[in-house]
């Protein structure tokens, strides 16, 4: 890039922050009932530009295929129909979601008559900084905009038609029902430029959240000046104890493997108590291998599977695949799957099959990870799984959001004070 090209691309984005700025102040006093008419209008002009926005997407396939993304990677981008109609219920299922603004959280008297209240309030202008999928583009938007908060996204050159396509729709379809301009915006440059811009505009950006692979997140994080809400992996487990259910067990670790193996809480790591390792393994590890899986494992689980694994090595611990690879692990106890979680986890999801309530109640009091589940399958770790609607994004962070993001954690929150003429 010559260096008036970068100048014109950094002045085009200050540009667009301080366009996302103002239109932050007008977002605020938007009441629910005008953000849920824009809503609903933005889902119909999805669907209403649904030859326009396939056509986008089309460009895009063809580009990643020419240029020999993996068939999952494309998977990802591909929208269709059904694809595109789920994006726009999307759209209204977060219209339907009570608002958090305003939302009292807390009020009390101080013993000199201040009436304090602790109420819900938008963030102010988020930048999301997305790679692949363009849902994102609208799960991203609306969220933000249902809290009130201005968008700047970013996302990656191989979904950049779509992208923009769908970003058209939504201003288009709220600008009918009031949406101020300017409060979501795309910049429409794949330049890697354009994240290091972003990420140094603090006077007018708040956040930050980065949804990607782990390059992208540590840019970002090298780079910004104001906070970032992020997960660099999602190394997630699945501990399965001596006093498990063992057909229960078997359906929940297939099902955490491999039906959906590309995403960020999809099973990684199984764990399995050593009492009844060769017994669930050759099992399990059958199932496993006739859905596709390469297990990975040590000497407990080489000596089970019988030819039907590799051996695991020490990388294997702390790799996400994103495939239809599995690490697998003998444990001599519930002391050891909490350790070897805690030591080689990414703080992201995991899960414990048992019927022994006592070890269960420990294990998700001690496992230090966003979400910790019991007899359960970690591809529940997702935002509309736990009724949120639609979701920014899992955090590993512990501040200020932890695990599915939606739209109380888009919010932060301000006390406003009433007095009757105190003075210090």
């Amino acid at each position: 890039m010559t260096t008036a090209a970068a100048t014109d691309l950094k002045a085009e984005i200050l540009k667009m922050g301080a366009q996302a700025l103002a239109a932050s102040r007008a977002l605020a006093k938007l009441t629910t009932d005008q953000k849920n008419a824009i809503l609903l209008a933005m889902a119909d002009e999805i669907l209403a530009r649904e030859p326009e926005i396939l056509e986008a997407n089309a460009r895009d396939i063809a580009a990643a295929e020419e240029a020999g993304l993996t068939s999952a990677m494309v998977d990802r981008l591909r929208l269709d129909g059904k694809r595109l109609a789920a994006v726009a219920d999307g759209v209204r299922q977060v219209a339907n979601l009570p608002d958090p603004v305003g939302e009292l959280m807390d009020e009390w008297t101080r013993p000199n008559g201040l009436h304090i209240q602790k109420i819900r309030v938008p963030i102010g202008v988020i930048g999301i900084i997305f790679e692949s999928r363009p849902n994102v583009t609208s799960d991203a938007a609306v969220l933000c905009f249902k809290t009130g908060n201005a968008t700047i996204l970013r996302g990656g050159k191989e979904a950049i038609h779509s992208n923009k396509a769908i970003a058209a729709a939504l201003a288009a379809g709220g600008a009918r029902q009031g949406l101020p301009e300017y409060s979501i915006q795309l910049i429409p440059f794949t330049d890697r430029e354009s994240v290091r811009h972003m990420a140094q505009m603090d006077q007018y950006l708040d956040l930050i959240v980065p949804r990607g692979g782990k390059g992208l997140i540590e840019t970002v994080v090298s780079l910004a000046r104001m906070p970032v809400i992020k997960h660099y992996d999602g190394i997630c487990h699945t501990y399965v104890d001596k006093d498990a259910d063992l057909e229960m067990a078997k359906a929940i670790v297939v099902n955490a493997k491999t039906q959906k193996p590309s995403v960020c809480n999809a099973l990684e790591t199984l764990l399995v108590h050593r009492d009844i390792a060769d017994a669930f393994l050759r099992d399990a590890g059958k199932a496993l291998v006739e859905a596709g899986v390469e297990i990975r494992g040590d000497d407990t689980v080489l000596a089970a599977l019988d030819g039907d694994a590799k051996p695991a090595v020490e990388e294997d611990w702390t790799t996400e695949y994103l495939d239809l690879i599995l690490a697998a692990k003998a444990v001599d106890s519930l002391d050891d799957a909490i350790d070897h979680i805690n030591t080689y986890g990414s703080h992201h999801s995991d899960c414990i099959v048992t019927r022994n309530d006592a070890a269960a109640e420990r294990f998700l009091q001690e496992i230090d990870s966003a979400t910790v589940f019991h007899n359960s399958s970690t591809r529940f770790s997702d935002g509309e799984e736990f009724g949120f609607g639609a979701e920014i994004g899992i955090s590993t962070d512990k501040l200020h959001a932890r695990g599915p993001m939606a739209l109380k954690e888009l919010t932060s929150y301000k006390y406003l004070i009433h007095g009757t003429g105190q003075i210090k």
